[in-house]
């Protein structure tokens, strides 16, 4: 049988795409290989949220396609939310790509595959509420932390998203669904679940009236064999106190929470298209820490949207020494043509947009590592990732880390540990974004 390579792009959600696809490749008697090299036919897996996002998805295309005269590489599938986005246009302007498959192509796979290798050409994107959210997976991660989909899509329709567009209307997995396959998981080996959506909070609304996040997570903490859920895509207008509640109670659910935030100015945040201002979302933060003692917090802003003045700007450089973040990224705006931003005035250049972004994150560095400093004698639990033989050094990650975004703790250890394990680690030393200290 034909030998296929996935090269899977973007965001865990589509990260999850990819390994259905994967397992459905296989059960279909395809070879699947890690060396794209030596495949028969590669499928990528795109994301389409952004424009460098695409950018990189072009040149992975390129890439591929540059292999094709070598002999090996005989087919090119091209999948996900760039497909779903620029389908047609993809065909038109880049032959490299044999099939263009959207999201929902990733429900038969195997079938653009065999199509593909068979010599035809082609472009099929139905509407994206056709992908199945469900269904069994190979992991593209290590096989003791997974990405557990409760929902897709949005209905948020924020000013600068494409998303909505993309990957359609919100809608929730039912919950028995979601339990199985996180019994599945844990029964493989994981250890560790990520609990993902577009909007984590908003799961269940669809199904029940009110949000399920709070009885789903409690489900989930009595499954056997996982040690740690960890709460990702947070939407600050809908943290309740019972969603806080069962954090606080659950000692599986890690005290961390991702709160994507935005900004902090209210007339950006209403250009936007979201809800609150300095004051809101510093009593919502301060509210959280009160009720989840010990919370590390991650959020992401945006500079440089339209119309953001020196002033307005300088509202989210006070929010962000003010709240001191555990965690945080920056992202300069991106005009994202077909958004409602995209057409707004007052564009901010992209050099001083670049420049509102090495603010902020210089800003982070010295919290964070002040934040690091603080874990300084403190014991944490660490999950094992793997031996840095360079530093000589184990690695892996604290309640406080999530998996690919955050820091890392390096500690020496009497003997070599597993990946996967758990340990105990005092913290003696801190390296800006991560910690280091010794097995105890």
């Amino acid at each position: 049988m034909a030998k296929v390579g996935v090269i899977s792009l973007g965001c865990a959600k589509n990260q999850v795409d990819a390994e259905h696809m994967m397992h459905r490749l296989r059960a279909h008697g395809y070879t699947l290989v890690s060396d794209v090299s030596k495949a028969d036919c590669v499928v990528i897996n795109t994301c389409g949220f952004l424009e460098s996002a695409r950018s990189e998805a072009i040149e992975n295309i390129l890439e591929v396609a540059a292999l094709k005269p070598e002999g090996t590489v005989k087919a090119i599938v091209v999948a996900g939310c760039m497909a779903q986005l620029l389908g047609e246009e993809i065909r038109r302007e880049m032959p490299e790509a044999d099939v263009v498959v959207g999201l929902a192509g990733a429900n038969r796979i195997e079938e653009a595959v065999a199509r593909a290798l068979a010599g035809e050409q082609y472009c099929e994107t139905a509407a994206p509420e056709a992908l199945a959210l469900g269904g069994a997976r190979i992991l593209g991660n290590a096989p003791y932390f997974a990405y557990l989909r409760v929902a897709d899509g949005c209905d948020n329709r924020c000013a600068y998203c494409l998303i909505p567009t993309i990957r359609g209307r919100f809608r929730s997995r039912p919950m028995e669904e979601v339990v199985e396959e996180a019994e599945t998981l844990a029964a493989a080996g994981v250890r560790e679940l990520n609990v993902i959506a577009q909007d984590t909070t908003r799961y269940g609304e669809d199904l029940a009236g009110h949000s399920l996040l709070p009885a789903l997570l409690t489900r989930l903490c009595r499954i056997e064999g996982v040690r740690w859920v960890r709460v990702l895509y947070a939407y600050p207008d809908r943290v309740t106190d019972e969603l806080l509640d069962v954090m606080a109670r659950e000692e599986k659910i890690v005290p961390y929470l991702d709160l994507p935030l935005q900004h902090a100015d209210g007339d950006i945040l209403r250009a936007m298209h979201r809800r609150g201002d300095e004051a809101s979302l510093s009593a919502l933060l301060a509210h959280i820490r009160e009720k989840v003692p010990g919370i590390a917090l991650r959020t992401t802003l945006i500079a440089g949207f339209p119309g953001e003045t020196e002033a307005q700007f300088e509202t989210l450089c006070r929010f962000v020494k003010t709240q001191r973040f555990e965690r945080m990224g920056a992202f300069a705006y991106s005009r994202e043509e077909g958004t409602p931003a995209a057409a707004l005035p007052d564009q901010v250049p992209e050099e001083e947009k670049a420049r509102r972004v090495e603010i902020l994150m210089e800003e982070q560095s010295f919290i964070a590592e002040a934040r690091n400093a603080e874990q300084v004698g403190r014991v944490l639990p660490v999950l094992v990732e793997g031996y840095d033989g360079f530093v000589k050094m184990h690695f892996g990650r604290s309640p406080y880390d999530a998996p690919e975004v955050d820091g890392k703790v390096f500690f020496t250890a009497p003997a070599r540990i597993a990946p996967g394990e758990f340990v105990n680690v005092k913290i003696t030393d801190v390296l800006e974004y991560d910690l280091a200290g010794e097995q105890v």
